[in-house]
């Protein structure tokens, strides 16, 4: 993995890193804001990300969500990297996407449903319902929050522990080409160089999951 100099003293190395496996990931239910643990699965994927990120160079901080399944991810991997408690954030700007009125569903309950098929026809303006966030939303809560990180720490590494919504919407805005049907399994490796000064954006590397190779994973929901 390139250091952040690669793109200039400017930009900070963002690593973007899916949180563990919980069991409603395993029974495709989607999540949401729901808070759910992770399970025993989980916690093996995060030890086994935080191993092979101690062995790269060390992050100047890590953020996360404020939901379980992403904190315990970041709180392994501050712990395997010895980023001190004080350079762990918690951070609820990082959270999932608000998944309306079909958190809770399975995913192949909500496809049979009415309403999601109304939504799932709609634009990047198009809300979930029940209260859930548009793309656009969830763009203009996350684009500002990466700046500021990227401003904060130029010339720096730093891992931020999100959810897979959060983290396609996130390289998206890095990358608009990028295909939103790719995974990003629980506990990927995805990089953005960002210049906060000036909004640039470089997608380096999407969905890698080396280090859990032979390892199963669930298929993607909200």
């Amino acid at each position: 993995m390139a250091p952040a100099s690669t793109h200039g003293e400017h930009f900070a190395e963002v690593v973007l890193v899916r949180h563990g496996q919980t069991d409603w990931n395993v029974s495709r239910i989607i999540q949401g804001r729901i808070d759910q643990e992770l399970n025993e699965t989980g916690r093996q994927q995060a030890t086994k990300v935080a191993r092979r990120l101690s062995e790269e160079a060390k992050p100047a901080a890590v953020y996360s969500s404020d939901l379980k399944r992403a904190s315990e991810t970041a709180q392994t991997i501050a712990a395997h990297c010895c980023v001190s408690d004080s350079d762990l954030v918690i951070d609820r700007a990082l959270t999932e996407r608000h998944g309306g009125l079909f958190q809770g569903w399975t995913f192949d309950d909500a496809k049979r449903s009415e309403a999601y098929k109304v939504f799932a026809r709609g634009g990047r303006d198009q809300e979930i319902p029940g209260g859930g966030e548009s793309l656009d939303q969830l763009s203009e809560r996350l684009v500002p929050r990466l700046n500021a990180i990227a401003e904060k720490h130029k010339g720096e590494r730093v891992v931020v522990v999100s959810h897979e919504a959060v983290i396609e919407e996130i390289c998206r805005h890095a990358d608009p080409t990028i295909s939103v049907g790719r995974k990003i399994p629980n506990t990927s490796i995805s990089v953005v160089h960002i210049s906060g000064s000036d909004g640039r954006w470089i997608l380096e590397k999407f969905g890698d999951a080396g280090h859990l190779i032979g390892d199963g994973f669930p298929h993607s929901t909200l």
